[in-house]
C-alpha cells in the first residue's frame, strides 16, 4: 500500500561514480508520514540513541565526533582566509594586555568614548586599529576587544599615567612605536604588560594616585569688603575666639590697598560697582568678557573703568608676587592629613546620602610639596593617594582645605564634614588636577607567579616627568597666567550673595544643627548645573 507523500524508487545518487551495488546497499525503506510529519527512521532513532544502552550511545557519540573532526576545516592561527570580496586576510593572535598611557586633556571632552565628541579613548582606539593592533573586523566596536579604562577623567583633566586593558595583537616588536606614530603628541603609549585573561584594569586596581597643582595665593584670605569677608568678621565679633587671626593675610591686603592709593585711585568710589559686578557674576554667570560690554554692564565712565582695570592689574601682580610662609604651608599640610584613613565623603561629591555605603572611602596619604616659583608665580603640588574616588571628590577635598585655611576656620571643620549634616563644598578648578597613576600591588603579586612583568609605570618615570613638564604643567601654568582661573574661582565664592548662610561653616558659626534640613542638592545645582549632568558618568576623581 502506498502512503500519501511517500516517494518511490531509490534515493538520488550523491556521486556519479556510485555503483548499482553500493546504491542498492544504501537504499532504505522510507519512513511513514504521520499527521503530515515524516516520522523518524530506525536509523535516525538509533543515531539519537533511542532504545540503545548507555554504552552503545556513548560509542555512537564518539563515532560521530570523529567524523565531524575529519570533516571540519581547520584554520590554523597565522594562515590566510578570504573575506566576502575574495581578498586574503590574516588571522593573528590577540593577547590580553594592560596598556600604560599618558595624556594632556586640553581640547578633549574627557577620557571616555562619547560620540561625536573628541575624546582620549577615541584617538587611542583609532591608533590601535591603524597600527594593526586591533583587526579591521573589531574596529567598529571597542567592546569586541574587551576595552576598559582604569580611571575616567573629566573634560580638561590630564593623566601622566592611566591604564587601559584589552585584547591586542602585539606580535610586532615595535608595536608601541607604531601606535605612537598614529597618536597626537599630547597622547602617549608608554608601554604594555601581558596579563591574565581575566584581568580588568578597573576592578583589579588597588588604588590611584592623583596630583593637584595650586598657586599659593589661593590660601590668602578673602578680599576685605567682599561678602564672605564681611560674614567672617560678623560671626567673629559675635563668637570671638573660634576662628584664627591672620596677620599675614591682613598685611597682604593692606599693601595692595596702599599700592592702589599710590596709583591715585580712590577705590571706595568704585568699590560698590566692582563688588556688584562680581556679585552679578556669581549669581548669573553672565559677566561680559570684552572691555566694551563689561564697561556698559557695570555702568562705569571711561575713567572709572580704567581705574577698575588698574586695580585688577595691581591685585594680579600682588598675587603672583605672594610667597607662602612656612607657617601657612604647615597649616595646609595639617589640613590635608585630616583626610587620611577611612571616612564618609558624602559631602565631597553629589547625589550621595550619608547612609550610602559607597560614600565611605579610604585615603592612604595626602602630602604637599615645597613651594616652587614657575613663571613668576608660586605653586605647590599636592599628591592624593586613595583606594578609590567619587565624582568631583578630589576637587572638593582641595576646595575645602583652601577655604578652611584662607577663612581662618578651625581644621576640625574638615572632620565635621564627614558627619551626617549636609554642607556645600565648592569644587576647586579642574585646571590643576591630573591622574598620576593607578596602582596594582596585589595583582602584580599574581603576575609574578606566571613569570610576567608587573603592571607598573616605574620603567617610564623619566619619560613621564618630561611629558608632564612639556604637555601638562606648562599648559596649566600658561592658562592660569592668561585666564586667572584660580582667582576667578575664589572671587566667585567671596562675592556670592545668593544665600548668606551657604558658607557659614567657614565662619565662627560653624555647621549648625538646624541647617541640615534646608540644604539639598538642588541648592548645589543652582551654583553648578553641570554637576547633576555628570552623575551619568563613572564615579571617578
Amino acid at each position: 500500500m502506498r502512503i500519501e507523500g511517500q516517494t518511490t524508487g531509490p534515493p538520488e545518487a550523491q556521486n556519479d561514480d556510485t555503483s548499482p551495488t553500493v546504491m542498492a546497499a544504501t537504499e532504505q525503506e522510507p519512513a511513514p508520514v504521520v499527521n503530515g510529519t515524516q516520522a523518524e527512521s530506525s536509523d535516525q532513532q538509533r543515531k539519537r540513541g533511542r532504545g540503545d544502552s548507555k554504552k552503545v550511545r556513548r560509542e555512537n557519540y564518539n563515532k560521530r565526533q570523529k567524523n565531524e573532526d575529519r570533516m571540519r576545516v581547520r584554520q590554523p592561527v597565522g594562515e590566510c582566509n578570504e573575506d566576502e570580496e575574495g581578498e586574503a586576510k590574516e588571522r593573528r593572535p590577540k593577547r590580553k594586555v594592560a596598556c600604560m598611557i599618558g595624556y594632556c586633556g586640553t581640547g578633549y571632552h574627557g577620557m571616555q568614548i562619547n560620540p561625536p565628541q573628541n575624546t582620549i579613548e577615541g584617538d587611542i582606539f583609532n591608533a590601535f586599529v591603524q597600527a594593526g593592533a586591533i583587526s579591521k573586523d573589531n574596529s567598529n566596536d571597542p567592546k569586541k576587544s574587551a576595552f576598559m579604562r582604569a580611571a575616567r577623567t573629566d573634560k580638561g583633566v590630564h593623566a601622566a599615567g592611566n591604564v587601559i586593558s584589552l585584547k591586542l595583537i602585539v606580535e610586532d616588536a615595535d608595536i608601541v612605536e607604531k601606535i605612537n606614530t598614529f597618536l597626537p603628541a599630547q597622547i602617549r603609549l608608554w608601554g604594555y604588560s601581558r596579563t591574565t585573561k581575566g584581568f580588568e584594569c578597573r576592578k583589579h586596581c588597588d588604588s590611584r594616585i592623583y596630583e593637584y597643582l595650586i598657586p599659593t595665593y589661593s590660601f590668602l584670605p578673602p578680599k576685605p569688603g567682599s561678602a564672605l569677608a564681611k560674614r567672617i568678621q560678623e560671626m567673629a565679633d559675635e563668637l570671638p575666639g573660634v576662628t584664627r587671626e591672620d596677620p599675614e593675610g591682613a598685611k597682604f591686603w593692606a599693601d595692595v590697598g596702599k599700592q592702589v592709593k599710590d596709583a591715585g585711585i580712590e577705590e571706595d568710589d568704585i568699590r560698590a560697582a566692582y563688588a556688584e559686578a562680581l556679585e552679578e557674576q556669581a549669581l548669573n554667570k553672565k559677566m561680559p568678557q570684552d572691555d566694551g560690554s563689561l564697561k556698559k554692564f557695570l555702568n562705569l565712565s571711561d575713567e572709572q573703568y580704567n581705574q577698575l582695570k588698574q586695580i585688577r592689574a595691581i591685585e594680579n601682580a600682588a598675587r603672583r608676587a605672594f610667597r607662602i610662609s612656612a607657617e601657612r604651608l604647615d597649616l595646609v599640610r595639617q589640613a590635608l592629613r585630616r583626610y587620611e584613613g577611612p571616612h564618609n565623603f558624602h559631602n565631597f561629591t553629589i547625589g550621595k546620602d550619608f547612609n550610602d555605603p559607597s560614600s565611605r572611602r579610604y585615603m592612604k596619604y595626602l602630602v604637599a610639596s615645597d613651594a616652587k616659583i614657575i613663571e613668576g608665580s608660586e605653586w605647590i603640588s599636592i599628591k592624593i593617594h586613595g583606594q578609590s574616588f567619587m565624582l568631583h571628590q578630589i576637587r572638593k577635598m582641595i576646595g575645602m582645605v583652601a577655604q578652611v585655611v584662607r577663612c581662618g576656620a578651625p581644621l576640625d571643620r574638615i572632620n565635621e564634614a564627614f558627619h551626617r549634616r549636609k554642607i556645600n563644598i565648592p569644587k576647586a578648578p579642574a585646571l590643576g588636577l591630573l591622574l598620576e597613576r593607578p596602582v596594582y600591588a596585589n595583582f602584580n603579586e599574581r603576575l609574578k607567579s606566571f613569570g610576567r612583568d608587573a603592571v607598573s609605570f616605574d620603567a617610564y618615570n623619566d619619560q613621564m616627568e618630561e611629558f608632564k613638564m612639556k604637555y601638562i604643567y606648562d599648559k596649566i601654568y600658561a592658562e592660569e597666567a592668561k585666564e586667572n582661573i584660580f582667582y576667578g574661582f575664589f572671587g566667585f565664592i567671596d562675592n556670592f550673595k545668593g544665600d548668606l548662610h551657604l558658607f557659614d561653616y567657614l565662619t565662627a558659626k560653624g555647621i549648625a544643627e538646624d541647617d541640615t534640613a534646608s540644604f539639598t542638592d538642588s541648592t548645589l545645582k543652582e551654583m553648578d548645573e553641570e554637576d547633576m549632568e555628570e552623575l551619568e558618568g563613572d564615579n571617578e576623581g
